[in-house]
């Protein structure tokens, strides 16, 4: 096939105004950004307020290799398959970082003949959203550090701040920083997040409006005083002005996807730090216009659509319909344990010839995935994304396992080389698990407390024995608790490549004990922030970054994203 840049920009493609109004979006609802991009007010909510929600799909992932296997690119082919069959149907999807686009991913619009189009302007800047996230998270910083050399009246305890700053770049080197050197404030130890896992951008994935934004910001924790009360970006008056920065970044931005279905581009938390979802605004937006919404969770189904239940269903009160469940046999092969996938080097042989033993043993993760999202009380359908190095016996294998595990049904899907065409089977099974019966449950208890929650997770979810607190974490968690935020939801960030926090353990590992190294408070998100064995909250480039190969030709047109 010919590369996915060169894909997309022989794709038609449609004033965005042309697009929206096939799903009742008047120009009036629209910022333009160009003519092929724009933001959607949040007035539209109001006027369509009567209209019934379509059907709420959320499509997850078995646990990935390096390479990814194909997730957002079925997000898309679903969509543009369910427009095949004759659906009005639109998609949700995730921001890319900077972080990712420069680092190793290359990009996040889809591949093949599902993306959403242009790629150029999804993967790098958009509207800007995330670039407003940045300034916001970093504004707050700048007061607290400004509140603490100018007396720190409110008492602030230095050893108890919880918040960083930002920056949309993998930059290691930043990672743990001191600030306030050489008489420039007060010298203390703290860091850089990526901008995407910050709190404010899990803020803004979660807002219901610009108001609800302005009062989540307000509760943002900055610290402790002496006496163990939360101090708060209201305490030290800066939430207005983060509002401000972030009053377009709220409403979703809208692009389309090859074959003219909508798509909404809204938000970017990491899945494997923060909690991995596109926006509320946007999925209350897409259900509205369309008929079947697919929404995107990030990385396996033990990372974003554990999150997406627990954290983002339970704070939006929707509840999903279906759950589509994207496999490759190469994953499943190399959940074995016997082969290593290294992005940027070719496959080991046995990932691309029939090798059934290997596939049995990598199933057991096909399954355990199965089982928790069936555990949610949603029926699930298993995408088997396929690369045309599949066997029959391979699709077989996988089939029987899914339905043996639980599975509504499982089909083939070949959005990538073929689009919404290979979409449609996928699609329609897909369809027909949303008329299912469900009874959504979720993972813990609000008022569980905050340990007994986190080991809920790691037991049910993950397949762990048990949890190992360390002291520091026994000891943020407890302050949490007792300064009043026992009943938010826990955000575990975890590798995304196995069920545990250590990517060697593949398949479905048992046995193992998950260690929690550190908490954080989110409480304007809703949620408390768990870091979980080695994971870094500011990732790094890699000795060759992809950003290497990015450039402009002699028309000014980006290349060498992918």
């Amino acid at each position: 096939m010919k590369p996915d840049l060169e894909i997309a920009r022989a794709a038609k493609l449609e004033p965005i105004e042309n697009v929206a109004k096939r799903y009742g979006i008047n120009r009036d609802d629209l910022e333009l950004y160009g003519d092929v991009k724009a933001k959607v007010k949040l007035s539209i909510l109001d006027r369509l307020k009567d209209r019934p929600n379509g059907k709420y799909i959320d499509i997850t992932a078995i646990s990935p290799t390096p390479l990814g296997e194909g997730k957002t690119t079925n997000t898309v082919g679903v969509t543009m398959g369910l427009t095949h069959i004759g659906k009005k149907a639109a998609c949700c999807i995730r921001q890319a970082s900077l972080g990712p686009v420069f680092g190793i991913k290359g990009g996040a619009a889809g591949g093949g003949q599902a993306q959403v189009i242009p790629p150029e302007d999804l993967n790098i800047h958009l509207t800007g959203d995330i670039h407003a996230v940045q300034a916001a998270n970093n504004l707050a910083c700048a007061f607290l550090d400004n509140h603490l050399f100018n007396g720190n009246a409110l008492g602030i305890d230095p050893d108890t701040i919880n918040i960083r700053r930002g920056m949309d770049i993998n930059d290691r080197d930043l990672r743990n920083i001191i600030t306030g050197l050489r008489d420039n404030g007060i010298p203390r130890e703290t860091g850089f997040d990526i901008a995407v896992a910050s709190e404010v951008m899990a803020i803004l994935a979660l807002a219901e409006n610009l108001q609800d934004l302005r009062k989540r910001l307000g509760r943002m924790v900055v610290g402790f005083n002496q006496e163990g009360k939360a101090v708060t970006c209201e305490d030290i008056k800066v939430a207005g002005a983060m509002t401000a920065i972030l009053r377009d970044a709220i409403k979703p931005n809208i692009l389309q996807t090859i074959g003219g279905s909508l798509a909404f581009v809204h938000c970017g938390p990491f899945a494997n730090i923060a909690h991995g979802n596109s926006s509320v605004v946007a999925d209350r937006v897409a259900l509205k216009v369309a008929d079947y919404v697919v929404t995107e969770s990030g990385f396996g189904a033990d990372m974003g659509a554990e999150k997406f239940m627990n954290i983002k269903c339970r704070q939006s009160g929707l509840v999903p319909d279906a759950v589509g469940l994207v496999a490759t046999v190469r994953a499943l092969k190399s959940n074995s344990g016997k082969f290593k996938v290294v992005a940027g080097k070719p496959l080991p042989e046995g990932l691309v010839k029939e090798d059934l033993n290997a596939l049995a043993e990598g199933m057991p993760n096909l399954t355990r995935h199965i089982r928790n999202c069936v555990g949610f009380g949603l029926p699930v359908v298993v995408g088997i994304n396929v690369f045309g190095t599949e066997t029959e016996k391979e699709l077989e294998m996988v089939r029987k396992a899914a339905m043996a595990a639980g599975a509504h049904d499982c089909v083939i899907s070949e959005v990538f080389a073929k689009g919404g065409e290979g979409g449609a089977a996928f699609a329609s099974a897909l369809v027909k698990a949303c008329e299912e019966p469900k009874k959504f449950q979720l993972t813990y208890d609000s008022d569980a407390p905050i340990k007994k929650k986190a080991e809920a997770i790691a037991t049910k979810i993950y397949g762990a024995a048990g949890v190992n607190w360390s002291p520091e974490a026994s000891k943020r968690i407890k302050a949490f608790e007792e300064a009043g935020f026992g009943k938010l939801s826990v955000c575990m960030a975890k590798t995304q490549y196995s069920f545990s926090h250590d990517p060697k353990l593949l398949g479905a590992p048992e046995g193992w004990t998950l260690p929690i190294r550190d908490a954080r408070l989110s409480a304007g998100a809703g949620f408390v922030y768990l870091i979980c064995g080695d994971m870094m909250t500011m990732p790094g480039l890699g000795k060759t970054p992809g950003g290497q190969n990015i450039d402009i030709n002699e028309k000014g047109e980006i290349i060498g994203m992918f």
